[in-house]
Formats: C-alpha cells, structure tokens, sequence
C-alpha cells in the first residue's frame, strides 16, 4: 500500500483538541554518492532520482545486496568509507526498522524499544518470544546480513537555505511563531536518521566519519532540503520540546551543509513518484527518511502494559511501534474505537481546561505546524472526543514519558503508521 488521499476532510473545529499535550574528508575520502539529483523542481528540496523522491541522502539496498557479485568482478569495493566497527546492534536495528518493527531511536544498543522491536519479529516469524537478538533471530535475520550498520552521506547543500529557530518557553510566544520547526540542523539530521546528536556525533569523531583517513576534513560537496505544513488541530504530550541529549536548545550547529558524514542506515525511504499528492507531506516524509511503500492494515492493537502499538494484516502481525499511551490523570481509554481522519502537519490547539481535564481554566493558543509541535507531523483522529495518535518533538522519551491519553509515537513512526492506516482500520486499546 502507498500513502494515499485521504477523502475525509478534517475539518479545523473537529480537530480543536488539547488532551494529549504539554507536556569532512578531502577528495580521496569522499565516497561516490548514489543519487542522481534531480533539480528542485516542484519539491522544495532535490530529490534521489526521476524514480525515487526520497531526499539525496537515500538509502540503496541493491548496492548491498549485489556487492559481491559486482564487487569480486570488479575488483572493487564499495563506494563508501569502511566503517571501522562492526555495530551489531544497530546493524539489526536499521534492518528491523525497514520491515516495519521500529526500534526507536537508533543507538546501537540494546533497551525496551529494540527489545520491542525484536519480540515483534520473532513473534511474525514464529520464532521464541525473547526479545533477544538470539541465534534464531540471527538466522531469521541472515538475509539482510549484507545491510551494513552504517553508511557515509553528503548533507545537502540547499540546507543552508532552511530556517532554523529556537522554540521559546511560553505557550504565547510559540502561538506567535510561523512554525514550529527543527530549532537545528543537527536536530534535522537527527530525526532524519531516526537517531540522536549525541549518536551523530560519536560516528564522526572530530567532525569525520568514523574510519576516514586522518586527513580528511569532513567538508563540502553537495545536496537538499525540506519542510512541511498542512491544515486541522489536534493535542500533545508530557513535554513539548526536545530533550538536551539532542544538543538543540538553539540553531547552532556541530554539522554543516555540504559535510560527508557517518549515520545509521535506515533503509524502506524510497517515495515513489505520483504516490503523495500533498507536497508539504511529501516534503515531510522525505525529511523524516519515510517511504511511501506501507502495508495497508486491518487493525491495530494498542497495550498499555507492553508499551506498543501492533498492526496486522488479517491475523498476521506487519508492524510494531513503541508507544507512551496514558497517565494516572489520563489513562489509555481501553476499547474499541474508529478513525475518524488524519491531519498531516496539523496545528495544535492548547486547551488549559482540556489538559487539566477541567480543573484550570485560561487563554487558549493555537500553536502552528511543525516536527517540534506538541503532536509531532502527524494527527491520527478516533472516535473518543480529544484523543489520537499522534507524533511527538521527543523521541528519546516514547515509551519512557507518560502522555495525557492520547498514543504517541516518534515522528518517524507516527508518519509510517498513517500511510498503513484508514478509516476501515479498527483501533483497540487494552490494558
């Protein structure tokens, strides 16, 4: 399945929530890139090729896959520079991540939501449920084996063009703001790679990716951009702004455009051509690392204790996604609920009497759109009056932070998990 229109138009006063918020290497170090870069076009950013709209930074399994055919005729190797490590970790986490069990953030260790991650696979693979990357899983594994950890990529170039702003404090002064973008470059990268700066960071060592020569300088060559916006208004989470480990408290940056660096691998980004109609999701997506291949699902089941979002496809589990669902003050509204619409890019209505559950009162502010907006890029719409599943500004906190009702997952997931749903999914919640 491909993200398609939605036909039913959410409109703004339906969506008028509050209930889930507040809460460098030189010339001899520089791999070839892979994309052939289009020109901007319609876009607002260069894309990977006429059969592809991921960004310039896309991944390309086949060059993985075919390595040692091609390589051993050749006598090549490839493209990129060899990471010096081997990640086992992240090598599964970027793989588990393109086949639809999200490990979260990537870091390259192990935590709940690999564990996650990993209970999913097993359990659609009919292997033991450990959680472990066992010897089974291995093996059940084994054909993406030649999908490294890591690899090199060239920020664009045309990200010196963007707009990046620090998100103030106040709910007032964030009313005031045009968007609620990224507040970095780095915290862009970031969320591109579905990892943090601190990761970003220790795969470049002194600003070069890990296993460049000494020499090298992690400086220019080319490539894109992105960004967002879209219509209706939904609700938030615990925080409504990202965590200090990201290092984005202000728009200054440790990477720059035009520099080659190290990121995870994640993989499944292709956007293929004529499948997103909205541009500004398009853009999204793209930023994001999303692809618009998703597997349309019948029901998604929700569990409170498991602190997960699963999706199936008649009875078999396609997907599975880390979730915070619920408080003491908000608990997760167990049942069965429809989807009423979704909002991309949505706006968000702050609501002090909706997110005090009516013990306070006070002005209400409509905060504009934006991966730093207290529901993320993305509003799933229910049934149940104030609550959805939605994005959030704070990864590292999904499945850590309690939220006020409403499901919440990382930007990335939130985005993948609309183009699997629609107004025929059923919802549970259960405890």
């Amino acid at each position: 399945m491909s993200f398609k229109p939605r036909t039913l138009a959410l409109a703004a006063s339906l969506l008028a929530l509050s209930a889930c918020g507040s809460g460098g290497a030189d010339s001899a170090d520089q791999p070839q890139t892979d994309a052939t870069s289009t020109a901007q076009n319609d876009y607002g950013y260069e894309t990977y090729g006429d059969d592809n709209l991921a960004d310039t930074m896309a991944s390309n399994d086949e060059r993985y896959m075919n390595a040692s055919a091609t390589d051993s005729a050749n006598g090549t190797q490839s493209a990129d520079i060899p990471d010096p490590e081997d990640r086992p970790i992240m090598q599964a986490q970027v793989v588990l991540d393109r086949i639809g069990f999200g490990p979260g953030v990537i870091d390259g260790k192990m935590g709940m939501s690999t564990e996650n991650a990993l209970n999913g696979f097993q359990e659609a693979n009919d292997l033991d449920v450990t959680g472990e990357l066992d010897d089974a899983t291995k093996e059940a594994l084994a054909e993406w084996e030649r999908i490294p950890a890591t690899r090199v990529v060239t920020i664009p170039a045309s990200w010196s063009d963007a707009e990046y702003t620090d998100i103030p404090e106040e709910t007032e002064a964030k009313a005031e703001l045009e968007r609620m973008g990224y507040k970095s470059l780095d915290e862009r990268l970031a969320e591109r790679f579905h990892t943090t700066v601190d990761v970003l960071k220790q795969l470049n060592p002194n600003g070069r990716p890990a296993g460049a020569s000494s020499s090298a300088s992690g400086t220019p060559t080319a490539s894109p951009t992105a960004t967002g916006g879209s219509t209706p208004t939904p609700t938030p989470s615990a925080s409504s702004t990202r965590t200090a480990s990201n290092d984005s408290s202000s728009s200054e940056s440790y990477f720059t455009p035009g520099q080659q660096i190290r990121v995870p691998n994640i993989g499944g980004d292709r956007i293929a051509p004529g499948s997103i109609e909205d541009t500004s999701w398009l853009q999204t997506l793209a930023s994001l690392g999303v692809g618009s291949d998703q597997p349309e699902v019948d029901r998604i089941v929700v569990s409170k204790a498991d602190k997960t979002l699963k999706a199936y496809q008649g009875e078999k589990l396609v997907a599975l996604f880390t979730v915070s669902s619920g408080s003491s003050q908000f608990p997760l509204p167990l049942g069965e609920w429809d989807i009423v619409g979704e909002a991309y890019n949505p706006p968000y209505s702050y609501d002090p009497e909706v997110l005090s559950g009516g013990e306070e009162d006070g002005e209400t502010f409509q905060l504009p759109p934006g991966p730093n907006s207290p529901v993320g890029v993305v509003w799933i719409d229910l049934s149940k009056e104030h609550y959805g599943i939605h994005g959030t500004p704070d990864p590292e906190t999904i499945g850590r932070a309690q939220s006020s009702g409403c499901v919440r997952l990382t930007n990335w997931d939130a985005a993948r998990l609309a183009g699997m749903v629609s107004q025929s999914t059923e919802v549970i919640f259960e405890a």
